[in-house]
């Protein structure tokens, strides 16, 4: 299985703390089935200044700790980006990246609004050959509101990836519910865990999946887990799930 989000990383945001944090979400990772996971530590200028070249040389640090500790257990680089007016500077000047230097980028939201330009930054993504993915959608609160926006960004080129904790009801039943919404509808590609810790941020994507399964089918479950390999090897392919 590979997990497309999480903030496995030690010492770089309000994820794992430190490298044993980090080593104890990825025993918890294994134990989920997880093989494969992207790390993607948030990227808030101001705030989490964590550009590519520190996201890539904090991956390298934690693959050589799981591999003396024989953790079967893959980390790629990337980051949850926060989408500004300045984002299109900064992957020129190669301060963010998309996930492990495939054509997918991770993005975040504003928690309460959709910005005006964001139909544009997904044009100008993909004329640099760049496929936005955004994270969380089912979090945002002008999406609850009004779902149609997700569905033109969508239209526009964009993929969309929910939280597994959103489907299990970790973020409320309001949230656990728009989230069924969505994946009925086929507004969104991907499940992942956005996993922060082990405590009360943690993996719970098999626990999603069981859910997927039961209501839609073992083939909705492949169709996730196919477009997660898309990304790791950088492949195009996007499925709509109804």
């Amino acid at each position: 299985m590979i997990d497309i989000h999480s903030h496995i990383l030690p010492e770089m945001d309000d994820g794992a703390r430190n490298f044993s944090e980090s080593i104890e979400m990825a025993r918890k990772a294994v134990e989920q089935g997880i093989t494969d996971i992207f790390a993607t530590p948030h990227y808030y200028k101001g705030k989490y200044d964590n550009d590519k070249e520190k996201v890539e040389g904090k991956t390298r640090q934690l693959n050589r700790v799981l591999d003396d500790l024989e953790i079967p257990l893959k980390i790629w680089p990337g980051q949850e980006i926060r989408i500004s007016d300045e984002l299109l500077e900064d992957y020129d000047n190669n301060s963010v990246m998309a996930l492990n230097g495939s054509h997918y980028m991770l993005l975040e939201l504003p928690l309460n609004h959709v910005p005006r330009y964001m139909e544009r930054l997904i044009y100008d993504l993909q004329m640099k050959r760049i496929t936005p993915i955004i994270a969380h959608p089912e979090r945002n609160l002008e999406i609850i509101r009004n779902p149609h926006l997700l569905e033109e960004l969508i239209w526009k080129g964009a993929y969309s990836q929910i939280t597994a904790g959103s489907i299990t009801g970790k973020f409320g039943w309001r949230t656990k519910r728009f989230s069924k919404y969505l994946i009925h509808s086929g507004l969104t590609h991907f499940i992942a865990s956005d996993a922060h810790n082990v405590e009360n941020r943690g993996f719970q994507i098999r626990e999603a999946y069981k859910w997927v399964e039961k209501n839609l089918g073992q083939e909705v479950v492949n169709g996730f887990q196919v477009n997660a390999k898309n990304v790791l090897y950088g492949m195009k392919g996007k499925e709509h799930f109804v």
